[in-house]
């Protein structure tokens, strides 16, 4: 698992799911978190190998790997302790298109089919990137939003700085984050090609299309 979630951070910089800035990766394995360190970004660049990969147990307690816990963290073990039964994958991502909602403060809505199943990617209260209450406000809107993890993750925004997103394993968490970035990367050039009435025209017409066929569906 160490090994994976050095190869899946590289992946996340080279698809630029987040920046030197920061982010951060962890799976959980029975009672213990693989977990990237600090500066995995800004001064590794996620050029990271398996022996860089920490080792923690659910109190935060660095039990093997050099370095230091990144100030996200807190985020991640809370999310592990309360919600470990529905999912085992946490990534903090400050993925470009993302970034956009993030600064503004807004919602995602999805308006692609392939991220309906996330529903609206609600935004937290606001706390800085090093303290518990930013761990406790994303945990809080991941929570209302639990049964989706199962599934396959739940997202929340952290305004003015990035997603969160619970897996239900490491894998599933990583499509998640690019799932979801791709759909704000389409309602960004989708205004440069409509009005905001269109846009919503258009997105209320996917609704209805993809209810209408559900309902075929189940008859």
């Amino acid at each position: 698992m160490r090994e994976k979630v050095a190869r899946f951070g590289r992946i996340f910089y080279e698809r630029k799911l987040t920046d030197g800035a920061g982010g951060n990766i962890s799976s959980r394995v029975e009672n213990l978190v693989c977990i990237s360190p600090r500066y995995a970004g800004s001064k590794r660049q996620w050029q990271l190998s398996a022996e860089d990969i920490l080792v923690v147990d659910l109190d935060g307690n660095v039990l093997d790997g050099a370095g230091e816990l990144s100030r996200e963290s807190k985020a991640h073990f809370k999310l592990h302790r309360e919600l470990g039964h529905l999912g085992t994958g946490v990534i903090h991502a400050h993925a470009r298109n993302v970034l956009v909602f993030a600064a503004q403060a807004r919602p995602i809505p999805p308006v692609l089919e392939s991220t309906r199943k996330f529903g609206e990617i609600g935004v937290t209260r606001y706390a800085p990137a090093h303290g518990q209450y930013l761990a406790d406000y994303v945990f809080e809107v991941i929570e209302r939003e639990q049964h989706r993890i199962t599934k396959q993750a739940a997202a929340a925004i952290a305004p003015y700085h990035g997603l969160f997103v619970m897996g239900k394993d490491i894998d599933a968490a990583l499509d998640a984050v690019e799932r979801i970035d791709n759909n704000a990367y389409c309602i960004l050039m989708g205004s440069l090609l409509a009005s905001s009435d269109a846009l919503q025209a258009a997105r209320d017409t996917m609704e209805q299309t993809m209810a209408d066929y559900e309902a075929g569906e189940n008859k």
